[in-house]
């Protein structure tokens, strides 16, 4: 059988080696990464680069004055002014661009009124919710229905 270097299971300078303590000579360098192939710092991915990319600003004339705007700004002007012109595909993507991100809250609904049908819905329920906030009086109220103690104590001397 092979001899251990250490029996008391440390280094030559006294230090211990054990549970999360490993061996001096097998620890990571300082400054040297655990990862040396992986991924070099400042490396940007896809989304990161789309994203700034968007962001760079373009010269755009425009009622004959020069302005900066967002290269995303010029693109969606750029996809308008051709479904303008009747491109049909671009006339679909503009228009599916707008059903998805122009949604304002306060604009659904308010183009077309209700049928008739449903303003009879809506009617119903409104009258069933003033019913339920009611609060119900006295007379209107039968018996109350929770026992009194008293009353309870009754029924069990009669038993």
């Amino acid at each position: 059988m092979s001899e251990r270097k250490d029996e008391t299971r440390g280094d030559s300078n006294g230090y211990e080696v054990g549970y999360r303590k490993p061996p001096q000579h097998t620890r990571f360098r300082a400054g040297r990464s655990g990862n040396p192939a992986g991924r070099r710092k400042g490396v940007r991915n896809l989304a990161t680069d789309v994203k700034r990319i968007l962001k760079v600003p373009v010269k755009v004339k425009e009622n004959g004055r020069s302005r900066k705007i967002s290269t995303q700004e010029g693109a969606l002007m750029v996809l308008r002014e051709k479904a303008l012109k009747g491109d049909a595909r671009a006339l679909d993507r503009f228009l599916e661009l707008a059903l998805r991100f122009n949604n304002d809250a306060g604009e659904i609904g308010l183009t077309q009124p209700l049928c008739p049908d449903d303003q009879a819905i809506l009617a119903a329920y409104a009258e069933e919710v003033a019913a339920a906030a009611k609060p119900s009086t006295a007379a209107e109220s039968p018996v109350d229905p929770t026992p009194s103690p008293a009353a309870s104590s009754d029924r069990k001397a009669a038993k």
